[in-house]
C-alpha cells in the first residue's frame, strides 16, 4: 500500500517505453515552464518561486507518488489561498502554512484517508472550482489591459469597480500583446498539437515586446532578474501564534491539494486504464509540500492538464515525471535571464485560459438541472468563494451538504406503529410480515426502516408518544436497521428508562450485527437483558406470550426465518 509507484513499475520497464517517457517529460516540462512562473506571480511571490516548487515538488511527487503518470506542480487552485496568506503573514507564513499542510497530508496518507476523498460532494468540488476560476480571470484584467491601479482591491466586487473606474488608463501596446498571446494559445492547437500553444505565445509575444521596444510591463520591470540557481535550503522562522493562525488556511492548503491530486490520479487512470495508490499519492504530496517551501517554493499537487499532457504523448511510468522536473530545472539554470524578458500581458493571457478550462462550465450548466439541495450547495459555494473566502466556501459547502444528506436519510427513515389493524397488503408475501401472526392483547409492536440515526431520532420519539396508554410490552422491530448511531442508543435508553417507569417491558427483534454491538458497548443490552433480545419476531412473541403468561402459539406454516441474530 505504501510502496511507491516508480518501484513497482521499474522491473516491467523497457528501453521502447523509456525513451517514451523521456521525450513525453521533456514536452511537459516545456509546458509547464510558463505555467509555473505565471501561477507564481498570480499568488503574490517572485517568479522563480513557481519554478523551483515544479522542480522540487514535482520530482517528488513523481518519485514517492502512487500513480504512474502524475505530474506534480503549482496549480491555480492555490492562487486564492495563497495570495491572502502572502498579503496577511508574508512569504514566512506562506512557508509555515505549506509545511503544516504536508505534515496534514503525510498524516491522511497514513491513516489511509485517500480513499474517503471521493465522498466530497460534487456540487462542492464544482462550486469552488468554478468560484477559483472566475477570481484567477479577475486577477489578471490588470496586467492584461495595462491599467493605471496602483494597488487592487481584494474584494471581487470592489476590485471590478476600480476596473471600470480605470479603464481610460488602458495602454494599447499591453492590450495588444495580451490579445495576441491569447489568440496564439487558442488557435495554435489547430496548427499543431506537439508544440504548446502557451509557450508559443510566451516566445512570439516576448521576442515582439523585445524587438518593438514596446512599452510592455515585463517581469523584469516588475519582479527584476530570475536566479538561475537553485538557493540553498531555509527555515523559516515558527512562533506559536502564527502557527495558531495558519491552522485553517494550511487545512485548506492540504484539502484543495488532495483533492485535485486524486481526482488528477483518477482522470489518468481512466485514460491508461491503470489504478493509482491513493494513499501513497496522499504521503508524497506532502513530502513534497514539506520539501518545496525549505527551497523557497509553493505548494505544489497534481496537475490534471500536466498530467493529461504526459499521457497523450505516450508518458506511462513515474520516470516521464522525473525528467520533466529535470527539464524545468536545466531551462532555469541555462535560459533564467531570458525569462525576465516575458512580458506580462502574456501571463496574464495564460493564467485566462487557464480559468476558463478550471471553470467547468458546462459542467456548471448541467449541475443546474440537479435536483434543488444539490443546486443549492453549487450556489452556495461558488457565491461564497467568489465574494467571501475559499476557507468558508468550503467550510459552509460541506456542512450545507452534510445537513442535506442527513434530511434525506431521515426522510428514509421511518417508525410505526404495526400493531393489528395495520397491515400492508404489499407484506402478505413476506414470511416475516406482522400480518401472519396473533399479537396478543397488551402488547404493541413497532417497526423502525433505515438507519437509526439522530436524523430519525426525532421520528422514532414522536412515533413513541402516538399510543396514549403504556403498554404492557413494547416489542421494537428493527430487522431494517442496518446501523445505529449514538443518538439512536440515547433514544434506546430514555425509551428503556420510560418503560420502566410505566411497567412496560421492553423486547428488540431481528437485531443485526452492528447495532447489537453498538449496544452492547453501550451497555445497552444489559440494560433490555439478553432474554428480551431476539433475532426474529417469532421468538419475540413468544417471549411476549410468556412474560404474559399465556401459551406459546406455533409458527405459520409459511415462516422461513431471515434474519438470525449473531455476536
Amino acid at each position: 500500500m505504501f510502496k511507491p509507484k516508480l518501484f513497482t513499475v521499474l522491473p516491467e520497464l523497457d528501453r521502447n517505453q523509456l525513451s517514451k517517457d523521456i521525450v513525453s517529460g521533456i514536452l511537459v516540462g516545456i509546458v509547464a515552464l510558463p505555467l509555473a512562473i505565471a501561477f507564481a506571480i498570480a499568488s503574490g511571490v517572485s517568479p522563480e518561486k513557481g519554478l523551483i516548487s515544479a522542480v522540487i515538488g514535482g520530482f517528488l511527487i513523481s518519485f514517492l507518488g502512487g500513480s504512474r503518470v502524475q505530474i506534480g506542480g503549482p496549480t491555480g487552485a492555490f492562487i486564492v489561498i495563497l495570495y491572502g496568506i502572502v498579503e496577511r503573514y508574508g512569504v514566512n507564513g506562506l512557508m509555515i502554512a505549506t509545511i503544516m499542510a504536508g505534515v496534514i497530508l503525510i498524516i491522511m496518507g497514513f491513516a489511509q484517508f485517500g480513499s474517503l476523498i471521493k465522498f466530497i460532494p460534487y456540487p462542492v468540488i464544482v462550486g469552488f472550482t468554478s468560484g477559483i476560476a472566475i477570481i484567477i480571470f479577475s486577477s489578471e484584467i490588470k496586467d492584461f489591459f495595462g491599467l493605471d491601479i496602483p494597488k487592487v482591491p481584494a474584494e471581487f466586487i470592489e476590485k471590478w469597480v476600480a476596473y471600470a473606474t480605470a479603464l481610460p488608463t488602458t495602454k494599447p501596446a499591453t492590450l495588444l500583446t495580451g490579445m495576441t498571446a491569447l489568440l496564439i494559445i487558442i488557435f495554435w492547437p489547430k496548427i499543431s498539437k506537439k508544440i504548446p500553444g502557451p509557450l508559443v505565445a510566451l516566445v512570439v509575444t516576448t521576442a515582439g515586446v523585445h524587438l518593438l521596444h514596446l512599452d510592455v510591463d515585463t517581469i523584469a520591470s516588475r519582479f527584476g532578474d530570475i536566479p538561475s540557481t537553485l538557493p540553498a535550503p531555509t527555515f523559516p522562522t515558527f512562533d506559536f501564534a502564527t502557527v495558531r493562525n495558519l491552522i485553517m488556511p494550511a487545512t485548506t492548503i492540504a484539502m484543495l491539494g488532495a483533492i485535485e491530486a486524486l481526482l488528477s490520479a483518477v482522470v489518468a487512470d481512466g485514460m491508461i486504464g491503470g489504478r493509482h495508490k491513493s494513499n501513497m499519492e496522499l504521503i508524497a504530496q506532502g513530502v513534497a509540500n514539506i520539501a518545496s517551501p525549505l527551497f523557497g517554493g509553493i505548494p505544489v499537487t497534481g496537475a490534471i492538464a500536466r498530467t493529461a499532457t504526459n499521457v497523450k504523448n505516450g508518458g506511462r511510468t513515474p520516470i516521464a515525471g522525473l525528467v520533466h522536473a529535470v527539464t524545468l530545472l536545466f531551462i532555469m539554470l541555462l535560459f533564467g535571464p531570458w525569462a525576465r524578458l516575458i512580458p506580462m500581458p502574456t501571463l496574464a493571457a495564460i493564467l485566462i485560459v487557464v480559468a476558463w478550462n478550471m471553470s467547468e462550465h458546462h459542467v456548471f450548466r448541467q449541475l443546474l438541472k440537479s435536483p434543488r439541495s444539490d443546486v443549492l450547495v453549487l450556489l452556495t459555494t461558488f457565491g461564497l468563494t467568489v465574494l467571501f473566502d475559499l476557507t468558508i466556501a468550503i467550510e459552509v459547502g460541506m456542512l450545507l451538504s452534510v445537513i442535506l444528506f442527513m434530511q434525506r436519510m431521515a426522510s428514509l427513515a421511518n417508525v410505526g406503529v404495526i400493531t393489528g389493524e395495520l397491515k400492508d397488503e404489499e407484506e402478505t408475501e413476506d414470511p416475516n410480515t406482522i400480518v401472519t401472526r396473533t399479537i396478543p392483547p397488551g402488547v404493541e409492536v413497532f417497526e423502525i426502516s433505515g438507519p437509526f440515526f439522530f436524523g430519525a431520532a426525532s421520528k422514532f420519539k414522536d412515533a413513541m408518544h402516538i399510543v396514549g396508554k403504556a403498554p404492557a410490552i413494547r416489542i421494537i422491530r428493527m430487522r431494517k436497521v442496518l446501523t445505529i448511531d449514538a443518538t439512536g442508543l440515547n433514544m434506546m435508553q430514555e425509551l428503556l428508562n420510560d418503560s420502566k417507569k410505566t411497567g412496560t417491558t421492553l423486547i428488540l427483534s431481528g437485531v443485526h450485527v452492528q447495532p447489537l454491538f453498538a449496544m452492547q458497548q453501550y451497555g445497552l443490552a444489559d440494560a433490555v437483558g439478553e432474554e428480551n433480545i431476539f433475532g426474529n419476531i417469532d421468538d419475540a412473541l413468544d417471549r411476549a406470550r410468556e412474560l404474559l403468561g399465556r401459551p406459546r402459539q406455533g409458527r405459520p406454516k409459511e415462516f422461513v426465518p431471515t434474519v438470525r441474530r449473531e455476536s
